[in-house]
């Protein structure tokens, strides 16, 4: 299968346009690359210097009371509007008890 784009001046039909192809695809890949590698440095700095990463953790408190809900029968929706979290926390925290 070939790609012509007109704008760009680009053919894969021809040895030139598959070469220029080939190296914006090598280009991709390499920025890819470097990308991660920041990512990575950047996530190993924050580790270093000991700061916590991700979502902060739901309050034991508010565990509890979901537990507490759950058991009177109170669905998950209204139980997560009511203490003002996630469906998903509701449903994590009833998944693990």
């Amino acid at each position: 299968m070939d790609l012509y784009l007109q704008q760009q001046a680009l053919d894969t039909t021809t040895p030139a346009g598959r070469m220029l192809f080939q190296m914006l695809g090598v280009f991709a890949e390499f920025e890819r690359s470097l990308i991660q590698a920041r990512i990575n440095a950047g996530l190993a700095r924050a580790r270093a210097k000991g700061i916590r990463l991700g979502r902060p953790r739901t309050p034991p408190k508010v565990e509890q009371r979901i537990r507490e809900l759950a058991a009177r029968g109170v669905g998950k929706q209204k139980t997560a509007r009511t203490l003002g979290v996630g469906v998903s926390v509701v449903q994590r925290v009833l998944a693990a008890a």
